[in-house]
């Protein structure tokens, strides 16, 4: 299933990728990571609803660099000095028109009727990974859909630091930039002609470009050599065609999470 960054149709699995340190790198030991907790946020992005999911945490990681995840798709990372690198297929998860419980959470809402189910889609995810130093790294992140490719293609920008690293406790700070292709503009945040005449809302031809910004604090404490608990706190702020949607309710929308994990 997809990570992160991303729409929060897919809350819970997005939340807690972005909080798997180790999506990129290859371990340099195999482990396999399980947990578990909840997540909160907009019920779909734009939404001014808040809505409360589950996170699952199922992780295994190759000393080879071959990864299978709930959370990171089933691929392949590898790691040359700074730079690391990663591909995997993945799972980007759907929108409804209505008020619809999910293995992992809400993934609709009524005041979407008349726009019609989105469907999800098999995705390529391609991660490239750099660390400027010690406690900065750069990230550039694609979902290109395999499946359903009207949906569209997405791109994330990002830096991370880390504002703290002891033995029991890390401190990190992430922020990123989305960008839109016209047709991931048009499939979330626009209204056709026939869903006009279908819903409550006007017209609107969504433009690709940067879409969102988001920010997230994160904070990982140790407990003994294989416990773990993750909190985290942010924000993601729509831009430019998505923020000028007949969608967004909100333009700016908190999420958080806490889960614990444990490593095999």
């Amino acid at each position: 299933m997809k990570p992160a960054l991303r729409s929060t149709q897919r809350l819970a699995l997005a939340t807690a990728a972005s909080l798997l340190f180790s999506s990129c790198a290859m371990a340099a030991d195999s482990q396999f990571l399980i947990g578990g907790g909840a997540a909160a946020g907009a019920r779909y992005s734009g939404s001014s609803e808040t809505a409360l999911a589950p996170v699952i945490v199922l992780d295994y990681s190759d000393a080879s660099g071959f990864f299978a995840s709930s959370l990171r798709g089933l691929g392949y990372g590898s790691q040359q000095g700074p730079l690391s690198v990663s591909a995997a297929l993945g799972y980007r998860g759907g929108r409804k028109e209505k008020d619809e419980h999910a293995l992992f959470g809400v993934v609709g809402s009524d005041r979407l009727k008349g726009m019609g189910d989105i469907e999800g889609n098999a995705s390529a995810l391609l991660k490239v990974g750099y660390q400027l130093m010690p406690v900065l790294d750069l990230s550039l992140a694609a979902d290109i859909p395999l499946s359903k490719r009207d949906n569209g293609k997405n791109v994330h920008a990002g830096i991370s630091g880390h504002l703290l690293q002891r033995d029991n406790d890390k401190l990190t700070l992430g922020v990123a930039a989305g960008f839109a292709d016209r047709k991931y503009a048009q499939t979330y945040y626009g209204v056709t002609a026939r869903q006009a005449a279908s819903s409550r809302f006007k017209a609107y031809q969504a433009d690709s470009g940067l879409y969102e910004v988001n920010a997230m604090l994160s904070w990982e404490h140790r407990i003994g050599q294989r416990w773990s608990l993750t909190s985290m706190l942010g924000a993601n702020h729509l831009l430019k065609a998505a923020a000028n949607s007949p969608l967004t309710e909100r333009k700016t929308s908190p999420t958080g999470a806490v889960y614990a994990s444990y490593v095999y």
